[in-house]
């Protein structure tokens, strides 16, 4: 393909995308649809496009979340929440649906609020995506691997891709997610950089009080990080490492930076099943009062399942044969704390199934949230993970893709 050549303006120059996910190929069907006499390139250095998009959701891609409320759906990132409150009364979940439903997409929702395409399969969102950039006249290279940004004197930047090729642009996004290359541009450019680090991943931890309960799953538990604010309620699960489960992915994207920080060894406080301890107390106290002569370990309390029941007794040494007319008030005090507040110190982590989520990037204040256009730097547009923004699982950081890249796109259409 002919590059332009420099000129003293920009007017006849494209408009370049670097990054072919789902954050740059949003935004470059936006912009071409809006603007159809711009030239609107995309610069993807892997030899696919949308690898992202194809293994999301264990390939059947979980394009967003069946929430439509935007205050509401801010509560579900850990950073960016505030900033996307603007952008989500402009591009949402709602308007997620209707955007590929126009192009023949429909999406289903599951009892826990994620929608899939009713495919099953997320190469039924890539060919929508590289369908409608075709139809838009978006142009795709991929191996196209960019070295380095420069500003240009005359407007637009001049990109020097690896091999010698350069090419000038009038405005350029930066859709590159969390790649260290992306992050350099940006910098360069002006922006500070919020370093990244995981923000999805379950935790390593070695404790004889969890060695062969692996598979048990609590329900409604609630996991704090000692010494911080934060702290998550739902279903945990007993791992052959440690901990995993909804309250604890959850726990690990709220408290990244912390964790990371202490080099993934924290302590965990862990009520097991939700419930305040003075409840728990008198609870133990009619369990004793209407069953004294029964065996405690044959009687699995509040909800616990027997094996798990039976594991936090032997470790506040209740034996086996002890009935519940013999527990003192420091047995049962010692049981309550088992339930209500066990301590765990984690040894490190592990990625969360398919998810390799970070948080970090470009710092949100440096953003014009209305149209994603830096501050820092005129005509320079960001989109997607390379914004310090992430969030939890269930289509939020897709959602955070196409709102942003859709911000800007129409912003650089104009």
């Amino acid at each position: 393909m002919a590059t332009p050549s420099p000129t003293s303006g920009t007017e006849s120059l494209p408009i370049v995308i670097i990054g072919g996910g789902a954050a740059g190929y949003f935004a470059a069907i936006t912009c071409a649809e809006a603007n159809p006499k711009k030239l609107v390139i995309i610069l993807e250095q892997g030899r696919a496009t949308l690898s992202k998009v194809k293994v999301s959701g264990g390939g059947r891609c979980n394009v967003t979340h069946a929430c439509f409320d935007p205050k509401a759906l801010t509560a579900f990132y850990p950073r960016g929440g505030r900033e996307l409150l603007g952008p989500f009364h402009a591009f949402q979940p709602r308007d997620t649906v209707a955007w590929f439903a126009a192009r023949d997409v429909e999406l289903k929702t599951e009892l826990d609020g994620r929608m899939f395409p009713v495919t099953d399969s997320s190469q039924t969102i890539i060919d929508a995506l590289t369908g409608a950039a075709e139809r838009a006249g978006v142009s795709v290279r991929t191996g196209a691997s960019v070295s380095t940004v420069e500003k240009r004197e005359g407007g637009g930047f001049l990109l020097h891709l690896d091999g010698g090729e350069t090419m000038p642009c009038a405005k350029l996004l930066l859709a590159t997610g969390s790649g260290r290359r992306g992050f350099d541009w940006a910098a360069h450019l002006g922006h500070t950089i919020a370093p990244p680090v995981p923000s999805l991943f379950t935790f390593h931890v070695p404790d004889e009080r969890l060695k062969g309960l692996e598979g048990i799953a609590m329900p409604k538990a609630e996991v704090k990080l000692k010494g911080t604010k934060f702290k998550q309620t739902g279903p945990v699960l007993i791992t052959h490492v440690g901990l995993s489960g909804p309250a604890v992915i959850k726990l690990s994207a709220w408290g990244a930076r912390v964790l990371a920080d202490a080099n993934y060894e924290a302590e965990l406080v862990i009520n097991w099943i939700s419930w305040a301890p003075d409840d728990v107390e008198n609870g133990l106290r009619d369990l004793k009062d209407e069953f004294p002569k029964r065996y405690v370990a044959s009687m699995p309390a509040f909800g616990t399942q027997r094996r798990l029941w039976e594991r936090m007794l032997k470790s506040v040494n209740i034996l086996p044969a002890q009935r519940w007319t013999d527990l003192n008030k420091e047995q049962m005090s010692a049981i309550t704390e088992a339930l209500t507040a066990a301590r765990f110190t984690t040894k490190g982590k592990s990625p969360f199934k398919e998810e390799f989520v970070t948080c970090g990037g470009v710092k949100l204040s440096e953003v014009n949230f209305k149209t994603m256009e830096s501050r820092a730097c005129a005509d320079l547009y960001l989109a997607g993970e390379i914004l310090d923004v992430d969030a939890v699982t269930g289509g939020f950081n897709f959602q955070n893709a196409w709102t942003t890249g859709f911000l800007a796109g129409r912003a650089m259409a104009g």
